[in-house]
């Protein structure tokens, strides 16, 4: 399998001993909306910051431009009803998209919905500062943390809802005959895929247990799962539990991702083409926020490792059968020739790189109708194989399904992230 498309930074990986990936584009997709062509901020580490001075200041940059109070402006001064855009007619709220549905007789087939779906409508890169970075409490830089709080919020405030259709995952067949969802090759041509399991954690609050039961359980469904792996990690996790009455308190030294009360409501996916690899690689030589086993490769260790094809792969998995707020995810050939928009995640120690899409009709969105604890759906994050015989990513959100009450039960579940090598 070919490498696609590389995009070099020579003079960068000569400055620096940080690792700095090459962008490597898949084949027949056009370059990323992204700060700096789409070089990864460890081009610009400076004192083992990994570039995370670099983008704090081109956060502030891209605030001061003022495109994104433009495109605000452009939402919230629009007439009542809906808001035309490039890509088709968008929504400010959740309730006009959906009469637009019903007035358009947008119907899904059968075990599928006609909803809303939250996208975003600007094409420029965005920048997401973690709560744990000093900035925020820092007294010399209040100034700063509200002009950053209030561009958090300006950047839901540029979501539009746009009709979709969803499709019973378990009906895949019907809709590519031969392609089971419950297979490898599903994951390869679609980057989704179902899974079953049968867990003997007892308790997914409790993160000593989850690390010490599910970790391993994961890692050999995934071994068993996909032929030809030779090893598989899990390094992290979060639990989602809106109406979770425990202690929700997040504390990374401890390996406890805590309880999360928010469930994703925009299009995204969790790794991009420079993530996929940069993540990979602290995890293998440097145990960078590892919930999971301990690793001890060196550097060339792990360049010989990642030479090989391997993947990024996010596991969720009920703790009852999902009611409310399911999550909905988009197969890769519906998307594989639009660009990706990033948002940069700005750390203390790292800036990671998520991606966002803005709408396309013709998105081939599918999702799991009241999923069991015993069904896991597998959504692929990353893949290193670039010459597009393969899916290189899913992207997902979360939905109101209005086939059971909106004060039904949410969701409960817990999401695990892992690499599988071959």
């Amino acid at each position: 399998m070919d490498d696609g498309k590389v995009i070099e930074n020579q003079e960068a990986e000569n400055a620096s001993s940080a690792y700095v990936p090459t962008l490597q584009l898949t084949e027949g997709q056009p370059p990323p909306v992204a700060a700096h062509g789409g070089l990864s901020y460890m081009s610009f580490d400076k004192d083992g910051d990994a570039g995370t001075a670099v983008a704090l200041d081109d956060a502030f940059a891209m605030i001061a431009e003022g495109e994104g109070q433009r495109v605000l402006d452009m939402i919230e001064n629009a007439p009542p009803g809906p808001i035309e855009t490039k890509w088709g007619l968008g929504f400010r709220s959740y309730d006009e998209c959906v009469e637009y549905i019903r007035a358009q007789g947008i119907e899904a087939p059968e075990g599928g919905l006609a909803l809303p779906l939250p996208y975003t409508v600007y094409e420029r890169p965005t920048y997401s500062v973690v709560p744990s970075n000093a900035v925020w409490n820092d007294p010399a830089r209040a100034e700063d943390a509200n002009i950053l709080r209030k561009e958090e919020e300006d950047t839901r405030k540029r979501n539009l809802y746009f009709p979709q259709v969803m499709r019973d995952a378990r009906r895949i067949e019907e809709y590519h005959p031969g392609l089971s969802p419950s297979s490898p090759e599903c994951m390869d041509k679609l980057g989704v895929s179902l899974a079953h399991l049968e867990s003997k954690c007892e308790n997914f609050y409790d993160s000593k247990e989850v690390e010490r039961v599910f970790y391993p359980e994961i890692e050999k469904l995934l071994l068993d799962f996909f032929p030809g792996a030779t090893d598989a990690l899990v390094y992290n996790h979060d639990v989602f539990d809106k109406d979770y009455q425990g202690d929700r308190t997040e504390d990374q030294d401890a390996k406890n991702p805590g309880v999360n009360a928010r469930y994703a409501n925009l299009v995204h996916n969790d790794l991009n083409d420079n993530s996929g690899r940069v993540r990979c690689r602290e995890l293998l030589t440097k145990n960078l926020r590892n919930f999971g086993r301990t690793q001890n490769y060196t550097e060339a260790e792990a360049d010989a490792k990642m030479s090989r094809r391997f993947m990024s792969i996010n596991l969720a998995k009920p703790m009852e059968t999902v009611e409310q707020f399911p999550f909905v995810l988009c197969a890769w050939p519906s998307f594989a020739d639009q660009p990706y928009i990033n948002n940069y995640r700005i750390y203390d120690d790292r800036v990671g790189e998520t991606t966002r899409f803005t709408y396309r009709k013709d998105h081939e969105w599918y999702w799991f109708p009241r999923q069991t604890p015993t069904e896991v759906s597998m959504l692929k994050c990353y893949d290193s194989v670039t010459d597009g015989s393969v899916s290189r990513w899913s992207f997902h959100t979360a939905c109101i399904d209005p086939t059971v009450p909106l004060d039904a039960p949410c969701r409960k579940n817990i999401v695990v992230r892992s690499y599988i090598f071959f």
